[in-house]
């Protein structure tokens, strides 16, 4: 059988970085343990990076090209509470794999120029597509909303996605990392989400909404 190619040092050094960052949060790691943690030396980790910025860039770097393959609307037809729900799962999965750029937002961001604006653009970019589902069920008419409601409510389910997070590790901080809890806050996160939608639906997607709902809170109760 032909063997797999070992992975070079640098993409070992990017994936132990992630899941340092995931676990202790970025401000409390720094290259010295990252090195430490990879068995090599300082110097042959600034080989590949000049320094933990340029890690976390390179991670952002990853995190960017599979974001924007989620920050997509279906072609060739109308969205429905089907392809939002869809969204809404591959995005809260996104989330939690590179979570801690969500959990430490404020201060990576004060601290790190290009992040600050590439987030900007991925908030502005979150909203048009969630403005622009709603827009797809309003033409179906099974979304019943003005320009100015779809626009808060476009507006609101980015901002409940991107601090959800932070709410959770607020409520429970001691399970914050515990696989099954972060199961579960993730599909609150995206009920949460999704209920803003939930006083404007009609028709049969209202029906389908409660449906879904009923089946996710049961899940939570499990």
């Amino acid at each position: 059988m032909q063997q797999k190619a070992p992975r070079r040092t640098r993409e070992r050094i990017l994936e132990l970085s992630l899941r340092l960052f995931n676990e202790f949060g970025e401000p409390n790691i720094t290259t010295t343990v990252i090195a430490e943690e990879m068995n090599i030396s300082p110097g042959n980790l600034y080989y590949h990076f000049r320094n933990k910025d340029d890690i976390v860039n390179s991670i952002f770097a990853q995190f960017e090209q599979e974001i924007e393959r989620i920050l997509t609307v279906p072609k060739g037809r109308r969205s429905n509470i089907e392809d939002v729900w869809l969204y809404l799962h591959l995005m809260f999965e996104l989330i939690w794999r590179y979570r801690f750029f969500y959990r430490d937002l404020n201060d990576l961001l004060s601290r790190n120029r290009k992040l600050e604006l590439h987030f900007k653009q991925i908030l502005a970019h979150k909203i048009k597509v969630a403005r622009q589902l709603c827009q797809d069920m309003r033409s179906e008419e099974s979304l019943a909303a003005n320009d100015a409601e779809i626009d808060a409510m476009a507006t609101n389910m980015v901002v409940v996605a991107t601090y959800w997070l932070s709410y959770e590790y607020v409520r429970n901080p001691r399970k914050y990392t515990e696989q099954q809890a972060m199961s579960e806050a993730l599909a609150r996160g995206c009920y949460q989400v999704l209920s803003q939608l939930g006083p404007y639906l009609r028709g049969d997607t209202r029906l389908l909404f409660e449906k879904l709902s009923e089946e996710y809170l049961k899940t939570l109760k499990q």
